[in-house]
């Protein structure tokens, strides 16, 4: 006993950071409060897209809204059980990109992360905007406030994921628990009615335009396979769980596709038992909550959840992109700073850039959901059947136990996704699909031109060679100053410490001053030697960048320190002159000695 408590007190014990551990990461419910809201809020919408195809046809069409359903459900089937394999596979997030890039190769890799940042994007201001709207159908004082409802909306979201994703979790928790109890119990309540408990809206006169064939059922699947959105997040988010992430981000995706999958198939049922068809001032999510509930406060209640949830469904972008933007920038795609990651688990260099976007794509539409439906969907189902081929090749490439079982459903999975997309392109193309068919390249080639940079700079710097060994040169250190005081004194200490030779640099406008300077230098003989330089023009840059120049000329190693006098408290900042920070912005953009920036600190 006494052996093994000895044994474990000499063992290191390092206190973890701000940020570090498991307590900023997410456990399974959270991951499905973060990341998967944005799939299951698509309940709200899924369901009604298909019925507003199939009513072209007739009422009679909306019979077709269960098979239709069963095919979504079984293809969200096949989505799980891939992504489930992706999570395995790949966990260090990316979804269909870090897929792409290891078995597809570079431009498909390329597609995949373009899509995926316009499907995130699209997330966010499609979300915000149906929230919005929402809103504005329970208070109609807001309607003509949209893109600013949106705004605000994004601001708060923006903030909170600012301050942590798992605190992001913790605060969508709540809505994300009543958001599915109150869509499981429309679908509990509406089976266990017999008839609808209540109808609202305004009838609508259905006439049939068109006859039910081949071409409206693929509408109709296309346009139900919005519900799909939001499947891959979990994959692209896997950094963000807690040990074991693996296996917790599978509990997750599989907690996903049973939840959505039971909602859609009730909603499906229901409406083809109650022949739920469009009607005036509703929405179809809306009746079934009526006939469910009836009209009372748990039906206001249902529609104010719904109008939360959809508002915060924009959070799984905020919870994807970021990490999909870190491993760009990993792979030198992107600017590295997206790399960069604050004592919280959170790139928050991502989270702005997604608001940013994200504004202005709202700003662009007015805050309007209808102008963004057309461009919603077509970039993630391209991520979904890259990340099915990519599966594909990969287990026709490891060959490990099982793997034609696995090739086949994933196989499937990809010409399923496959023709959704392409349907979904090709009746959407005139109504604003085109948009994202001329994003996609352009950002294909900013991630090109970035990574060609990085390659260009590596070879310069020499990057993964061996360098020949360090030249020892005599050194120069130039210290700009301007009176004799306790900072040339504490400068030119500094100075001494880090070269060869030191010589002190005034640029005087004034001959009296000039003077006066130098017989305070002789009176002071600090044993470093004083250069006086005559500027007429009152000017201080120029004069001492033309100075450092002429003396790096020798071959010399040239260091410029700057000393720089820094109060204690910021508001007297504004009262220090700032010529020494523009004295070092032009030496660095000019020259390529070395500049040194020496703070004095004031106890004011």
């Amino acid at each position: 006993m006494a052996f093994g408590l000895a044994h474990r007190a000499l063992r290191p014990r390092v206190p973890l950071r701000h940020g570090e551990g498991d307590k900023h990461h997410l456990t399974s419910l959270e991951g499905l409060a973060a990341l998967s809201l944005d799939a299951l809020s698509s309940v709200a919408y899924g369901p009604e897209a298909i019925v507003v195809v199939l009513v072209a046809a007739g009422t009679g069409a909306l019979t077709a809204t269960l098979p239709i359903t069963v095919v979504i459900t079984v293809l969200l089937t096949v989505l799980v059980i891939s992504y489930r394999q992706v999570i395995a596979v790949h966990p260090d997030g990316g979804g269909a990109y870090a897929v792409a890039k290891k078995s597809l190769g570079q431009r498909v890799s390329l597609l995949a992360a373009a899509s995926l940042t316009i499907d995130y994007v699209l997330t966010v201001a499609v979300s915000l905007a149906a929230g919005a709207a929402s809103l504005a159908s329970a208070f109609p004082i807001l309607s003509s406030h949209l893109l600013a409802v949106c705004l605000v909306l994004l601001a708060l979201l923006t903030a909170v994921n600012l301050w942590g994703v798992a605190e992001s979790a913790r605060v969508l928790m709540l809505p994300t628990v009543l958001f599915i109890v109150s869509m499981l119990g429309i679908v509990v309540m509406g089976i266990l009615r017999s008839h609808p408990a209540a109808v609202v809206g305004a009838a609508h006169p259905v006439r049939a335009t068109e006859a039910l064939g081949v071409l409206l059922i693929l509408k109709a699947f296309s346009s139900g396979c919005s519900a799909l959105t939001g499947v891959e997040a979990i994959a692209n988010g896997v950094p963000m769980f807690r040990e074991p992430r693996i296996k917790r981000a599978q509990h997750t995706e599989l907690m996903l596709g049973m939840l959505l999958g039971v909602m859609l198939l009730g909603m499906a049922y229901l409406i083809r038992r109650d022949h739920v068809a469009p009607r005036g001032g509703v929405t179809v999510l809306a009746q079934l909550a009526a006939g469910s509930y009836g009209a009372g406060w748990e039906y206001y209640a249902t529609n104010l959840i719904v109008t939360l949830v959809l508002a915060l469904a924009a959070n799984t972008s905020f919870g994807g992109l970021p990490v999909l933007m870190s491993l760009l920038a990993r792979d030198d795609r992107l600017p590295h700073l997206f790399g960069l990651r604050a004592e919280r688990p959170v790139y928050r260099y991502g989270v702005v850039a997604l608001a940013l976007l994200s504004a202005l794509l709202l700003i662009a539409v007015g805050g309007e959901t209808h102008r963004l439906i057309p461009l919603f969907a077509i970039g993630v189902f391209t991520g979904f059947t890259i990340s099915q081929v990519g599966l594909v090749r990969h287990w026709a490439t490891e060959q490990p136990e099982g793997w034609l079982r696995r090739a086949m459903i994933n196989g499937l999975g990809a010409v399923l996704t496959t023709g959704a997309g392409l349907v979904l392109l090709t009746t959407k193309f005139l109504e604003g699909a085109w948009v994202v068919v001329v994003a996609v390249p352009l950002l294909m080639l900013l991630f090109t031109r970035v990574q060609r940079y990085y390659t260009t700079a590596g070879e310069e710097l020499g990057l993964g060679r061996i360098p020949p060994p360090p030249a020892r040169t005599m050194s120069l250190v130039i210290v700009p100053l301007g009176e004799v005081s306790r900072l040339a004194q504490r400068a030119l200490t500094a100075a001494l410490a880090l070269g060869d030779e030191v010589v002190a640099v005034s640029v005087q406008a004034e001959p009296a001053k000039a003077r006066a300077l130098q017989d305070a230098w002789e009176r002071w003989n600090p044993g470093v030697r004083l250069e006086i330089i005559d500027s007429p023009h009152r000017s201080l840059v120029q004069p001492m960048v033309a100075y450092v120049r002429r003396e790096a000329g020798g071959g010399r190693q040239i260091a410029v320190l700057i000393p720089e006098v820094e109060p204690r408290h910021r508001r007297y900042k504004i009262l220090q002159n700032q010529r020494g920070l523009l004295l070092a912005t032009v030496l660095r953009a000019r020259t390529d000695v070395v500049v040194c920036m020496m703070p004095y600190g004031l106890s004011v």
